[in-house]
């Protein structure tokens, strides 16, 4: 499948005809023009990119205006507010804020359009508060939430929302776009895409970062060795050190521009002591970097648990003979001698505790028990 290019600002959506015809259509089209949605897709599909193009186009004054949409998609303009985390959840006080602000007029555009990309991290004391907002929203603002699947809502946040479920790209189009974007060799892009699964931006990071490569090469070789309960601790905690490794390099750059940041618009220069009339705000700063932090290290992990699935999905294929349809394709000969040596019914036990693992951990169950239990099935079978 070879996408189309849509016109501005549907240019970076990619692999979404279907999704940006419907969009369009919408934005051009006040009468029916539904005033909440829910767009939904795996991770990587380009929920939020889209989102942002349809926010675009509804608060520009037509296809002409570009100003006004690359406006919006700076997130520049008044008239479009997005409530991204990077924390564990959605807070009740941040879905408040978002239904206030959704009750103002639009100052410049046609539409306020409210954006929530992680709606999936709202719990169900916080999903109520934007009921009514979504029920009977003013008629010039425009409710757009983005999460991997309708069943990550409640069912009463799913009967007020128009759903738009985005679409699965190919392994082989996912690697095009790679190679387009990064210039990396074919084969790379090829291994990058299957490796994360047709997540477009995972796929970016492992052909462009030969250290994640290697780290996920390493965790499943790791986890493929585990033969008992004193390695699979000392696999879970090599696990979790990378993982943390991982979150502080993503996060260390953004957290140290961020402080300075602060500390420029009070006017505190560099290396001069804060005062402690402004120590509330660079603690209340250091509190979000570690929320953040938190949520990097349990989406690291998730990557592995998610690497994991896939071996192990691996092994089932080969059980039933399907060799040809392989995610882990280099590790094709250990994946084959583990398809021999197990029966199938203890490769599903442990894609089923792989399962259960994913979900304890978004419950704040402690990452480092959950790995070791996971790990300990692996090696005997059976779960503890």
């Amino acid at each position: 499948m070879t996408a189309t290019l849509a016109p501005f600002p549907w240019t970076d959506v990619w692999g979404q005809d279907d999704a940006v015809d419907a969009l369009r259509s919408a934005a051009s089209d006040p009468a029916s023009l539904s005033h909440a949605w829910l767009i939904t897709g795996p991770p990587g599909s380009g929920r939020s990119t889209l989102a942002y193009a349809f926010a675009a186009a509804l608060i520009a004054e037509g296809p002409d205006d570009e100003q006004t949409m690359r406006q919006v998609l700076a997130g520049t303009h008044p008239d479009v507010t997005a409530l991204r985390t990077d924390k564990v959840i959605i807070t009740i006080k941040e879905a408040r804020a978002l239904v206030e602000r959704s009750y103002f007029a639009p100052s410049a555009g046609r539409y306020r359009v409210i954006v929530v990309e992680d709606a999936d991290r709202m719990v169900e004391r916080t999903s109520n508060v934007l009921l009514k907002a979504l029920e009977e929203p003013p008629e010039k603002t425009v409710w757009v939430l983005c999460a991997p699947s309708e069943a990550d809502l409640l069912p009463t946040i799913r009967s007020r929302v128009r759903p738009l479920r985005l679409r699965e790209p190919d392994v082989d189009d996912v690697a095009r776009l790679i190679v387009e974007r990064t210039g990396a060799e074919p084969s790379v892009a090829e291994q990058a895409a299957r490796h994360s699964q047709r997540h477009i931006g995972m796929a970016q990071r492992l052909a462009t970062d030969e250290s994640a490569r290697s780290r996920r090469d390493g965790t499943l070789r790791s986890v493929l060795s585990v033969r008992g309960v004193g390695s699979a601790v000392e696999v879970a905690d090599e696990i979790i050190q990378a993982a943390t490794d991982d979150a502080k390099a993503l996060t260390a750059e953004r957290d140290a521009a961020e402080r300075a940041s602060l500390l420029r618009t009070v006017g505190i220069a560099e290396g001069q002591a804060v005062p402690p009339a402004l120590r509330a705000q660079i603690s209340a700063l250091e509190d979000d970097q570690k929320k953040r932090a938190t949520r990097s290290l349990r989406d690291g992990i998730d990557r592995v648990l998610t690497d994991l699935q896939s071996m192990f999905r691996d092994v089932v294929m080969l059980q039933y003979g399907r060799a040809g349809d392989l995610i882990n394709r280099e590790l094709g000969e250990e994946l084959g001698a583990l398809a021999t040596a197990w029966p199938v019914e203890r490769t599903l036990v442990v894609l089923d505790h792989l399962a259960e693992t994913r979900e304890s951990l978004e419950r704040n169950v402690a990452p480092t028990l959950a790995l070791e239990s996971l790990l300990v099935t692996v090696a005997s079978g059976r779960k503890p």
